[in-house]
């Protein structure tokens, strides 16, 4: 393909809604923007709001301000997944129609008791207890009076990628995922599913995240594959921990923006950031664009990352 015909490098930092950003966010939203930055290309917001019992207005709007703060400003107008239900229902009638999915009725506590969660995310690989025997019927509803949610079939397939931090991957989607949820009991829309098609509608061509979601890339993958898209870059970061060695969560209530502004200047923190994903030599005061020319994945350590302020 021509240069002058190649796609403009997209990035996105996608949060959840669901409490104040946390330093291992900003991380990660810093990771993303100089990624595709440095390439000249564009970085979009999107704010994750699908799941309706925990995502709050407030909390997308103050995780606006708080990038806007610390100078991670983005291209476009963010993109709301609680606005796009429609899209979802679509693509989701698509996989339904070629007979890949099925209603579970099945409860974590119910996969709890086959197996031990998988030691670094906590996932379960479903044994397939609501399997059907033979491809199911496209058109067969679920029961209106027994909560069931979707889950997608996977074939017993390597999915093998190159990750753009730590090389090359191969995961088995029968043996190390199992088939997955795409839309939950309640019927919000899952993780998976929503993520896949709006990378792809939205151009994405790099996706940067922390290594906690590594497994999930086969499961885009494969989901992408399905839906006759192609997928995008992805490259995954280390984790911020506390001083347990536990990664950051919004529980680190110490370590979220709330408490971070009231004590640091937004280059401070960039510049501690900068230092700890190797592009400083000494956390010195920075902004997002005086790392730029500093930036490169080669930089950036394999190894989790303490936070200690």
């Amino acid at each position: 393909m021509a240069a002058d015909h190649l796609p403009t490098p997209r990035g996105r930092f996608a949060p959840s809604p669901t409490g104040r950003m946390h330093l291992g966010n900003v991380f990660s939203a810093l990771l993303s923007w100089l990624s595709v930055k440095s390439k000249g290309g564009e970085w979009l917001l999107r704010i994750e709001d699908i799941d309706p019992g925990r995502s709050r207005q407030a909390y997308a709007d103050q995780l606006m301000d708080d990038l806007e703060w610390l100078g991670l400003t983005w291209d476009d107008v963010p993109v709301y997944q609680s606005q796009r239900s429609d899209i979802y229902e679509h693509y989701f009638s698509l996989l339904r129609e070629q007979g890949l999915t099925y209603p579970c009725y099945c409860t974590r506590a119910d996969l709890l008791a086959t197996q031990a969660p998988h030691e670094s995310d906590g996932r379960v690989v479903y044994p397939g207890t609501c399997r059907p025997k033979s491809v199911p019927t496209p058109i067969s509803p679920v029961s209106p009076t027994r909560p069931a949610a979707t889950r997608l079939m996977v074939p017993q397939r390597n999915i093998c990628f190159t990750d753009g931090h730590y090389g090359a991957q191969q995961v088995n989607l029968a043996t190390e995922v199992g088939d997955f949820i795409i839309r939950r009991k309640d019927g919000a829309w899952a993780y998976q599913l929503a993520v896949v098609i709006d990378d792809a509608l939205m151009g994405i061509t790099e996706v940067v995240r922390g290594r906690d979601l590594l497994l999930s890339s086969p499961q885009q993958i494969y989901l992408a594959e399905l839906l006759g898209w192609s997928y995008p870059q992805f490259i995954h970061l280390p984790l911020l921990c506390n001083e347990s060695g536990q990664r950051l969560s919004k529980r680190d209530q110490s370590l979220d923006l709330a408490s971070l502004r009231q004590r640091y200047s937004a280059p401070a923190l960039i510049g501690m950031l900068a230092h700890w994903a190797g592009l400083l030599p000494q956390p010195s005061p920075a902004t997002p664009s005086d790392l730029l020319s500093a930036f490169s994945w080669e930089k950036v350590p394999l190894h989790d990352l303490t936070a200690t302020l």
